[in-house]
């Protein structure tokens, strides 16, 4: 009995610990409300610079030709002189023409005539000048066509160009036979000094011309008073000799270069080029050299040479000079041409 008492209270006091221990228990902590949770933050990407990247090219805007202010110029065939501090002589009348020689100001030149380009760039001249290529300025031919041995023309014509080469613009040409003095080679291209054909062009508006004196007018050739003459009449088979006859001519004196001409300088025209007289003169005190580029009035006997019938020739006796470039007024009277005065 006392035994089972004792159970009894192990057992109410076991319990009674039991729920002492349930009663002291904190509560259960609840579930969080679901958030939104931020995604982590990443780095950002670091861009690292091409390896040889090519540079960034901005376009330019075209440049526009601004149009020259060029006034009007009417050159005539004659000296002028360089109005500029500089100016470049070109192969052809325009800018596409290659540079072939420079001149400054108060350079003296010879006018051959005037180009008026139809088209042209706004900042291109109109106006050109086409001169006689300076003795200083050499040109170019092709060698296969100069003999040798005799450092002659061996085709009928010959172009003279700015530099060696077919690209380079033509300055003139040489006939079959004229003689060539040769400066150097390059290839299959000879320098030579320019014969008094070659030819240049420059923009006209940079060249000045005086305005020309009025040529005076030739002293009229006395006319002997006539004299009867006892002729002796011809055969018909026998041919006469045609009379000599006094005649005056103006042009520009030039260097012949031709080994085959009958003298060493001659008259022409230089509007055209052509040749109007060879100049002969059989005084040992005229030196035609001196009259070289010079426009004159020549008077003398005209005749034909005996190995060319139809070479001019023209017997010195008086000459005249109408323009020069910076020389002394000259007038040239042979004795006999004063004796008739």
């Amino acid at each position: 009995m006392k035994m089972n008492c004792w159970l009894t209270l192990g057992v109410m006091l076991a319990m009674s610990a039991v729920a002492q221990n349930n009663t002291n228990t904190l509560p259960p902590i609840p579930a969080p409300s679901p958030a939104v949770v931020p995604a982590p933050s990443r780095p950002a990407p670091t861009v690292e610079p091409a390896q040889n990247a090519a540079p960034v090219k901005h376009k330019r805007k075209a440049a526009v030709a601004k149009p020259i202010s060029e006034p009007t110029v009417a050159l005539v065939p004659g000296p002028a002189e360089v109005a500029v501090k500089n100016v470049n002589v070109r192969g052809q009348a325009g800018l596409k023409g290659e540079v072939v020689a420079h001149l400054v100001k108060g350079d003296a030149v010879t006018v051959l005539g005037q180009i008026n380009l139809d088209k042209h760039k706004a900042d291109e001249p109109a106006q050109w000048a086409k001169i006689a290529l300076s003795s200083s300025t050499h040109v170019w031919v092709n060698s296969k066509f100069i003999d040798a041995a005799s450092k002659t023309v061996s085709a009928k014509k010959l172009n003279m160009r700015g530099g060696p080469g077919e690209n380079y613009s033509v300055l003139g040409v040489l006939e079959r036979g004229t003689a060539v003095n040769e400066i150097t080679t390059k290839g299959d291209w000879m320098q030579i000094d320019p014969p008094g054909n070659s030819y240049a062009f420059v923009a006209a508006m940079y060249l000045k011309q005086e305005a020309p004196a009025p040529a005076p007018a030739p002293a009229p050739t006395p006319v002997p008073e006539p004299q009867p003459v006892m002729t002796q009449p011809t055969a018909p088979s026998e041919p006469t000799a045609p009379p000599v006859r006094v005649v005056s001519h103006e042009g520009v004196v030039r260097g012949v270069v031709s080994p085959v001409a009958p003298t060493k300088y001659e008259l022409y025209d230089p509007a055209t080029g052509v040749n109007i007289n060879y100049l002969y003169t059989t005084s040992p005190t005229l030196d035609l050299s001196r009259y070289v580029k010079m426009r004159i009035i020549v008077t003398g006997e005209e005749g034909l040479d005996a190995r060319w019938k139809d070479t001019p020739l023209i017997n010195i006796q008086s000459i005249q000079v109408i323009s020069q470039n910076a020389v002394p007024r000259v007038i040239y009277q042979s004795p006999r041409q004063s004796q008739r005065h």
